[in-house]
């Protein structure tokens, strides 16, 4: 008898085509249309032929029973004999299982011992065994022996790691009687193979959709190619390809007919032998077929594009930038598609950034598209608390990770919505002034005043709410399934809100989530207990690559779509895009796992993974050659690097060179560049506020004037409008902090002239360090760091001082961090001295610099006038207890680092030249203020570009970015 098989041309739709001639066949048969079964490779494909059959129809019918041949709990197909099978081990049990073997080696041949790491590791595991079971090898007799002497060591290392699934693997499945769910479905397949071939279905049944084949579907498609009834129906066959290439097929695996050819190799059926189940489209789309054809041939094509019978009609390119300018074309590419009615479209990549990118930029557009491979469990808002919540037990509820729980939209803390949201507020503002450190403790020991009782009883609340993940961090072990449920339970507590009602477990994503930790949880009992700071990676792996997929929303667009490409398989639209074409992610790159190389793979006869891009260059043709219009995107640059286009792309274009020809360009590109672009310029003008005389400043700091040289407008943000920068939440710890420690170090002990010829001095400065150090409890680590660069500067400090008074003599007073004031010309200049000396009626000002004092050109210029300020105040007697004139003026260099320190006199001691700046500071500081004083002067946003400031927190408020582009 020969075999019943069939194929529905490429150019044709494969689902409608399908439809009709079921239909077909049973009203020739007269026989009712739901007599029957219609086997096709995926769920989505048979729910996509029911829609299929209800339009074949033209309304309302009895379906024949449609079943997915990848479902296992679909495989059985209503027979009995899988009720005789044992049963499949359900996954999460066979991950732990696995885990545990893993955890058992104790690091030997480097298996991980974090439960979160063996359980990663599992998945991989589960993946060998699953793919040596889909294809019938018997690890245990081909990994022995596939490592070659001269290879590495560590491969010699993982096949003895690989005795896990080799060895110890099976005998766990014999113990409890079940299989792998992989061999499970082989066992369901073959034994409706089986079933059939005892007794042979009186009704039709149909194997569809097929274009490659694990060997039991082969077989499978074998029996039903054989049977009375039977019929098995290939997708994107071609029947034109000529002998030869198909005779090369065995060695071409990236082919897109390198997989029909396996199966019908293995099915034992001849090519000839194939028939087609409807005639083929002579119009564009067959033309199509001819360029897909020639593009993937071997050789090279011939010139002249009428002889090999192509056509580019209805093939267009789209060129962008990046991804997301690639996102925005797609998305305008598929929102002018459905301008036309009745038109569907659809998006194909297996790109998820791009796809979600795209989906963005379309409901900005006002459309909902259905994304069919929904979103990553862990993702989802209430995954993501738990994962936040993680992250704060982790890094102890340090400011950042304790806010972020806090903003997190399900946190109610046992209080209304608004009342817990402004509360979080105030808590933000408060971490930033009083920056208590990490911990509940912490927290809680910062002064209690009357602004800060709420924010703290709020505080202790939370760590009520927050105690069963407390407590399950507390011992040095604890089983993970109680870890896991004390950060539970403490999620639950923070997202009931006053009513008493927890919203954790709300709507889609709550319910999903619930259901998939109820299962990992019990699979995880009874396994050793783990360290505590293993939560959040634990967590993480736990949530594992788990999606949501949501049930299509009301406002949905139905006539569009996302699509991955296992669920594009079989479809057909009328305007395709077929998204982020660069190498590497369409087709992407075939991985090998963890375990094995190539070759070893091969050695092991494991399936060859370039099998992978032939079964994607497939999709591809199939795609490109059922459906109407073929968008062909891919981005000049991904991951901001150049991208490379896809070798499916190269191919075509290598084509239509030859030829002489190119695809013809989409414009959605240039309608994406013209998407944010005004419809005018509106430049902006640089600011220039004039406040009237009264709100302008007679007071001013030393810092003040160094700011007003470089930026007045900054003055005129934080003196007349009040603006403060907020402080940064868990900012580093910086140089400005140990210059402080410097400072108030040196404050507290060197304020006698002659405090440095006390033998106890470089230990009383020392321990002045220490102190400061231990106020500001910092990091142990910098604390160390910074200890060592202290007690240098000590040393340092008290050599030179014995050093000074050995030239000099002690000096008749002497001050640090003396403050001080000069008035001029109704203004006054306050100001903070680090060091001022006064031996007989001269003085000497020191300032100390932790960082890289100012060069001379810079004082002399008036952008660094610190010192020649801090003389005139000096010399006008602002510095109590210290009259005369300045004689001397120096920099201090503090590092404590491999060198412990450098004093530099200004000017090169150049006493003239001294005198100059001290003169011009006196003459210029007051005029400058004057010039301020004025109405009509506007406080400009950095006018010279020569002087700038060590920082802008105001060029936000300035809106600099917008008038320095328009200047």
């Amino acid at each position: 008898m020969t075999p019943s098989v069939a194929y529905v041309p490429a150019s044709v739709p494969f689902l409608p085509a399908l439809a009709r001639a079921w239909l077909d066949a049973a009203r020739a048969a007269g026989r009712d249309v739901a007599d029957g079964l219609l086997i096709l490779p995926t769920r989505r494909a048979a729910r996509a032929a029911a829609s299929a059959f209800l339009e074949a129809n033209g309304g309302p019918l009895i379906m024949p029973r449609i079943a997915a041949i990848g479902a296992a709990d679909e495989a059985a197909l209503g027979i009995e004999a899988g009720l005789e099978l044992p049963p499949a081990i359900p996954a999460e049990e066979r991950r732990t299982i696995l885990a545990r073997l893993i955890l058992g080696m104790g690091g030997r041949d480097g298996a991980p011992q974090r439960l979160a790491e063996a359980l990663m590791l599992a998945d991989d595991l589960a993946v060998l065994i699953d793919a040596a079971e889909q294809a019938e090898i018997d690890l245990a007799a081909t990994l022995p022996g596939i490592v070659a002497p001269d290879l590495a060591v560590h491969w010699q290392r993982i096949l003895d790691f690989l005795s896990i699934v080799t060895r110890l693997w099976p005998d766990v499945l014999a113990d409890r009687g079940a299989v792998d769910p992989a061999r499970r479905l082989r066992l369901l397949i073959d034994a409706q193979a089986d079933f059939w071939v005892a007794a042979p279905p009186v009704t039709p049944v149909w194997l569809a959709g097929l274009a490659v084949a694990t060997p039991a579907v082969a077989r499978l498609a074998r029996v039903v190619a054989g049977l009375e009834t039977g019929k098995v129906v290939l997708a994107g066959f071609d029947a034109d390809m000529k002998a030869d290439d198909w005779a090369h097929l065995a060695d071409l695996p990236t082919h897109p007919q390198a997989g029909l050819f396996r199966l019908l190799t293995a099915m034992g059926v001849q090519r000839d032998e194939v028939v087609p189940l409807i005639a083929a489209d002579t119009g564009a789309r067959a033309g199509r077929v001819g360029l897909l054809r020639q593009a993937f041939l071997r050789a090279a094509m011939p010139d002249d594009p009428a002889s090999a019978g192509f056509s580019t009609d209805g093939v267009l390119r789209l060129d962008a930038g990046d991804e997301q300018d690639e996102a925005r074309a797609i998305a305008l590419a598929l929102r002018d598609a459905l301008d036309s009615p009745g038109r569907v479209a659809a998006l194909v990549t297996p790109d998820r950034g791009l796809a979600q990118l795209v989906s963005a930029e379309l409901l900005r557009l006002g459309i909902r598209a259905e994304d069919s491979a929904g979103e990553v469990l862990a993702g989802t808002p209430p995954a993501v608390l738990l994962r936040l919540l993680a992250a704060a037990q982790d890094q102890d509820y340090a400011p950042v990770a304790l806010l972020a729980v806090l903003k997190h939209p399900l946190v109610f803390a046992g209080r209304d919505k608004q009342a817990c949201r402004r509360l979080a507020r105030q808590v933000d503002l408060w971490l930033r002034v009083a920056a208590p450190g990490p911990g509940f403790a912490a927290m809680l020991r910062a002064p209690d005043d009357e602004k800060c009782r709420e924010i703290n009883r709020f505080i202790s609340n939370l760590q009520v709410l927050l105690e069963p993940v407390i407590a399950a961090c507390t011992p040095m072990a604890i089983g993970p399934a109680a870890l896991i449920g004390g950060l539970i339970a403490a999620a639950e507590a923070i997202a009931t809100d006053e009513t008493g009602r927890c919203v954790l477990w709300d709507a889609e994503a709550g319910a999903a989530l619930s259901e998939h930790l109820a299962v990992q949880l019990a699979a995880l009992e009874g396994l050793a207990p783990v360290d505590p700071r293993e939560l959040a990676a634990l967590l993480d792996a736990v949530l594992g690559t788990a999606r949501l997929r949501r049930p299509r929303a009301r406002d949905a667009n139905p006539r569009v779509a996302i699509w991955g490409i296992m669920e594009a398989r079989l479809q057909s639209v009328d305007t395709l895009v077929l998204g982020g074409m660069v190498e590497g992610v369409f087709p992407a790159e075939p991985d090998p796992g963890p375990w094995l190389s190539r070759p070893m793979r091969r050695a092991a006869q494991l399936p060859d993974d370039a099998a992978l891009i032939g079964e994607a260059a497939h999709d591809v043709t199939s795609l490109m050659a059922s459906c109407g219009t073929v968008i062909l995107s891919a981005p000049r640059r991904r991951g901001r690097a150049p991208a490379v286009p896809s070798r499916f792309l190269a191919r075509l274009d290598l084509v239509l060179l030859g030829a002489g020809l190119a695809l013809e360009a989409h414009p959605a590109a240039a309608w994406a560049a013209q998407l944010d672009q005004p419809a005018a310029r509106t430049v902006r003008p640089k600011p220039a506020p004039r406040p009237p005389a009264a709100a302008r400043p007679v007071e001013y700091s030393i810092s003040d004037i160094t700011t007003l040289l470089a930026d007045p407008y900054a003055i005129h943000a934080r003196r007349i409008m009040r603006l403060r920068p907020l402080d940064a939440l868990d900012a580093e710890t910086d140089a400005a902090l140990f210059g402080t420690l410097v400072h108030d170090g040196l404050a507290a002990v060197s304020g006698k002239p002659d405090w440095a010829l006390n033998d106890t001095a470089p230990a009383l400065l020392t321990a002045a360090f220490e102190r400061e150090l231990a106020r500001h409890r910092l990091r142990r680590a910098l604390t160390a760091f910074w200890r060592v660069r202290l007690a240098r500067i000590a040393e340092w400090i008290v050599g030179i001082e014995r050093a000074r008074i050995g030239e000099s003599g002690v000096a008749d007073a002497i001050a640090v961090e003396l403050p001080g004031a000069w008035q001029c010309g109704g203004f006054t200049v306050k100001g903070r001295i680090d060091r001022i000396e006064r031996r007989s009626t001269s003085l000497q000002i020191i300032d100390f610099k932790t960082g890289s004092p100012p060069n001379d050109g810079a004082v002399e210029a008036g952008s660094a006038p610190q010192l020649p300020i801090e003389a005139v105040i000096a010399e006008a007697g602002g510095f109590a207890g210290f009259a005369g004139l300045v004689d001397e003026l120096a920099y201090w260099k503090l590092s404590g680092g491999a060198t412990e320190g450098q004093t530099r006199a200004l000017l090169k001691g150049d006493a003239a030249r001294v005198r100059s700046v001290i003169e011009t500071a006196r003459t210029a500081i007051p005029a400058l203020l004057a010039y301020y004083a004025d109405p009509a002067t506007p406080f400009f946003d950095r006018p010279s570009p020569a002087r700038t400031t060590f920082d802008s927190p105001f060029a936000g408020v300035s809106r600099r970015a917008e008038w320095e582009d328009s200047a």
